[in-house]
């Protein structure tokens, strides 16, 4: 499997490390990558394992790529998959948390 840090500049991948599923988050997330979006959530979820959702090599997140997160959160609680977000420049973590005033989930939820 290529590196997923060194591919195609925007993109999303999920790789299995440490006995988790890793779903990297890549430069630009936006509904131009909605196809690898799909493909990305049924591979993570198929692997039962914990989910890890790093948003660390992210530089833009749209609604297009909150709503994909939300939906993997969501997806993933419902199978009873753990998910924790690794997201060190809060590129994503500040949006979810506007988002989230609104469904009840709370930080914490995230790991």
């Amino acid at each position: 499997m290529d590196d997923l840090r060194t591919a195609a500049p925007d993109r999303i991948g999920v790789e299995v490390v440490d006995g988790s599923t890793v779903v990297r988050l890549i430069g630009e997330i936006d509904a131009d990558l909605r196809t690898q979006a799909s493909d990305c959530m049924g591979l993570a979820l198929m692997q039962g394992l914990p989910i890890v959702v790093d948003a660390g090599d992210a530089t833009f997140v749209d609604s297009a790529g909150v709503a994909f997160v939300l939906q993997l959160y969501m997806a993933a609680r419902e199978a009873g998959i753990p998910v924790t977000l690794r997201d060190p420049h809060r590129t994503l973590r500040d949006v979810l948390a506007v988002v989230r005033a609104g469904t009840g989930h709370a930080e914490d939820d995230w790991g």
